[in-house]
């Protein structure tokens, strides 16, 4: 089987011990991003299989369509597939298979590296020590800060529990279910939307990207917060309201950010006003970007190419195209 690999920045499927799995399969790897709907279409020419890694490219109806006729089967790692017109592959009879995978420590560990490396001024710091400079900032500790918890669930129930742990007191905001939960683990709900915000010193947003949750931060949440305060984001940036966070820490409330998620990944040429700032600390969507996770999630791809070359799909969101 012709199986193609898009968006592998690292060329990292094939160095894994699930993609072993595979041998004796055709499988060719495009590190790139293509968003040229015509030219993303022409690569795939042949492919009977196609490997996706999490949301990096998205698939609407209209590149669906265009996609060859070869391509029978659609893999991607994780559940969620928000980016991908199931409805229009189910019309074309592509089989989409997504399962889960992971852990949520990958993430809630680099949350934490992107809060201890703004609080105390990590990347600057090294830069300065390279340059022959010694110390030139004047951190800020964690222990009896206030940690905000947007969502209290696999992520954000990790990176409270590290927050209580550093003596921080941990406040949660979100769904009904999530304040139950906090409130179970003894975490603080505030009285309002507005006090979760203002009363937070590092606030992080743990809320899956949907049409429901789509600008869910906005511009006035932001403008609640302290001057001091940080706002981390390893989630998706379209939690987010349009150019509402730029504009915020540029007057100044929150006061700094730590960001691993943009709006058009992937960015290069350090084309993002975000990378311009010097009150933000910024990463390349590196959450689940892990050895152990990417075993798991590329785990599940590798038995759902198999699975249906052997004639029985599993792991199959449109049940309806099988059969067919």
């Amino acid at each position: 089987m012709k199986i193609a690999v898009i968006d592998d920045y690292q060329d990292a499927f094939r160095k894994l011990a699930c993609a072993a799995r595979l041998q004796g399969h055709d499988i060719k790897v495009f590190r790139d991003t293509e968003k040229d709907p015509a030219k993303f279409a022409a690569r795939l020419e042949g492919y009977e299989a196609l490997i996706m890694t999490q949301q990096r490219s998205p698939l609407p109806k209209a590149l669906v369509d265009k996609l060859p006729s070869s391509l029978k089967l659609l893999c991607n790692t994780g559940r969620n597939v928000g980016h991908i017109d199931l409805a229009a592959c189910t019309a074309r009879g592509m089989i989409v298979a997504a399962a889960g995978g992971g852990l949520p420590n990958a993430t809630a560990e680099l949350t934490w590296g992107l809060i201890l490396s703004s609080l105390r001024s990590i990347p600057h710091e090294v830069q300065q020590l390279k340059q022959g400079v010694w110390q030139t900032t004047v951190g800020t500790g964690a222990h009896g800060k206030t940690l905000g918890i947007y969502a209290l669930g696999k992520i954000g129930s990790v990176v409270a529990q590290v927050g209580k742990a550093f003596g921080m007191k941990v406040t949660c905001w979100g769904r009904d279910a999530s304040k139950a939960k906090a409130r179970e683990l003894g975490y603080e709900v505030p009285a309002s939307r507005e006090a979760f915000f203002a009363g937070a010193d590092v606030l992080c947003l743990h809320i899956p990207l949907n049409k429901e949750t789509r600008g869910i931060v906005t511009a006035a949440d932001l403008a609640q917060m302290k001057p001091t305060a940080l706002l981390v984001n390893t989630s998706r940036a379209g939690l987010i309201a349009d150019g509402a966070l730029v504009d915020a820490l540029k007057k100044g409330r929150p006061g700094f950010g730590a960001i691993d998620v943009y709006e058009d990944e992937p960015v290069v040429g350090g084309n993002h006003p975000l990378l311009k700032m010097p009150n933000v600390v910024c990463t390349p969507h590196l959450g689940y970007v892990e050895a152990g996770t990417y075993e798991s999630y590329y785990g599940t791809v590798v038995d759902s190419i198999l699975g249906y070359a052997a004639g029985k799909p599993v792991n199959v969101l449109n049940p309806e195209v099988l059969g067919k």
